[in-house]
């Protein structure tokens, strides 16, 4: 339990360190306001389809009798718009940092270098940066998508379907949103995404304390984009814990004042009195 409320602190601190430094918390804010717009307009899209696409699905269905047609396809609207809104919230930060890569790296470069110590940095171009963050991505979703199908499936078990796998998802949802967001900040250390996921699973609370209660936050319209800035900054701190940048190294002394420079040093001439 203690690890969960240390993820809990890594949110809040995250939260503190843009509130303080409010030009990094608006330079965080565009890739979210960007990517909440497409989203917005998948979502609309959705909710009025819905109904109809559970029409095309189900034609076995169409000689029912009332009320069970209208109980069975009305159900069958409410998860898939309930799936499309689970996979919106797990890939919207995917798609945000994908969007907001340049934007995201350097804010968590400022975060590193406000806690002193070394900054790690990839030394990858751009596109190269891209394109790992985008395959990384893809990857999760690929997982995530599983999972999703998984608890869409539990979610018609009665009584189960409507407690346990809720919290369920919620769990699936937060852990991989702390993937994805320690992702920035793992990858400028060179950490692939294999040891990424063994170093999350090493403290798995810690990751839950983190990222549960942004899957709650974000289920509330506009929420996400105003917590991603401090969300990248938390999950920075918390990699600082999961992976220690190296130390400054120090600066090197006067070659004098070392041991083998005063070895080497000639011996002062000495005058004596005779």
């Amino acid at each position: 339990m203690r690890d969960l409320g240390s993820g809990f602190g890594y949110l809040m601190k995250g939260q503190r360190w843009v509130g303080a430094h409010g030009r990094w918390f608006g330079f965080g804010l565009l890739p979210g306001l960007v990517t909440l717009v497409l989203y917005a307009g998948a979502l609309i899209g959705l909710g009025y389809g819905a109904d109809d696409f559970v029409g095309w699905a189900t034609p076995f269905a169409d000689d029912w009798s009332s009320p069970w047609l209208g109980l069975f396809r009305g159900s069958l609207t409410v998860l898939l718009f309930a799936l499309g809104l689970f996979l919106a919230v797990i890939t919207f930060t995917a798609v945000t940092l994908l969007v907001g890569q340049p934007f995201y790296e350097s804010l968590s470069e400022e975060v590193d270098r406000s806690q002193g110590g070394a900054v790690p940095e990839s030394g990858l171009p751009l596109w190269r940066e891209l394109w790992i963050s985008g395959r990384d991505s893809l990857r999760i979703v690929v997982r995530v998508t599983f999972y999703g199908v998984l608890l869409f499936a539990a979610g018609f078990i009665p009584v189960v379907g409507q407690t346990v796998v809720p919290f369920l998802g919620l769990c699936v949802t937060g852990y991989f949103l702390a993937e994805e967001l320690t992702a920035v900040a793992l990858q400028r250390r060179g950490v692939e995404l294999k040891e990424r996921l063994r170093l999350l699973r090493g403290r798995r609370m810690m990751t839950l304390g983190f990222g549960l209660p942004l899957a709650l936050a974000f289920l509330v319209p506009f929420v996400a984009v105003f917590l991603m800035p401090g969300a990248v900054a938390g999950a920075t701190l918390m990699v600082r814990e999961l992976a220690p940048p190296p130390p400054d190294p120090s600066p090197s002394r006067p070659a004098e004042s070392t041991p083998t420079a005063r070895a080497a040093a000639p011996e002062p001439h000495r005058f004596h009195k005779g």
